[in-house]
């Protein structure tokens, strides 16, 4: 006789959430390895948010993206070591650094966006596939913006008391 599962794979939304973007990160990581380029796929929303609205903030780009300030910080850290991208003091600022493309940034963006191009087209054709799971992923985040996990797990901690 088969042992019961106590929890629902169903009910895994963390762990599948990182097993997908695993497999996907695995899979554009290759791609930047068979073009000759060294890319970190954590960069692409750090370049991808300076190249469609050219210089910010890490404060700015943190609230575009949607995730820590921590996060992009070590993300800038990690481009500016690669010389992808530049921080010049905000002049209305000084304790603010504004981020930018480099020489060396502008160039990469240029060899990658053919590339991006094809990452972009085989992610709507996924999309596609799987039924408009970015319809489902854009109803999970809502649904978390309204409660929280934590916030769920609490309550139903609290009624099992």
């Amino acid at each position: 006789m088969a042992e019961t599962k106590e929890f629902s794979d169903k009910t895994a939304i963390g762990k599948r959430l990182r097993r997908l973007s695993e497999l996907i990160d695995r899979d554009a990581k290759s791609l930047y390895k068979d073009q000759g380029v060294h890319f970190e796929q954590r960069w692409f929303g750090v370049l991808n948010e300076l190249v469609e609205n050219g210089p910010m903030t890490v404060k700015e780009l943190a609230q575009a993206l949607r995730i820590t300030h921590a996060s992009v910080s070590e993300t800038r850290r990690s481009l500016e070591a690669a010389s992808i991208i530049g921080a010049k003091a905000d002049k209305s600022d000084g304790r603010q650094r504004i981020l930018h493309l480099t020489a060396k940034g502008k160039r990469l963006v240029r060899t990658l966006s053919p590339l991006w191009k094809a990452l972009e087209d085989a992610s709507t054709e996924l999309n596609d596939e799987a039924r408009n799971v970015v319809a489902a992923l854009d109803r999970l985040d809502a649904a978390l913006e309204r409660k929280s996990l934590y916030d769920r797990a609490a309550e139903n901690l609290r009624d099992l008391s």
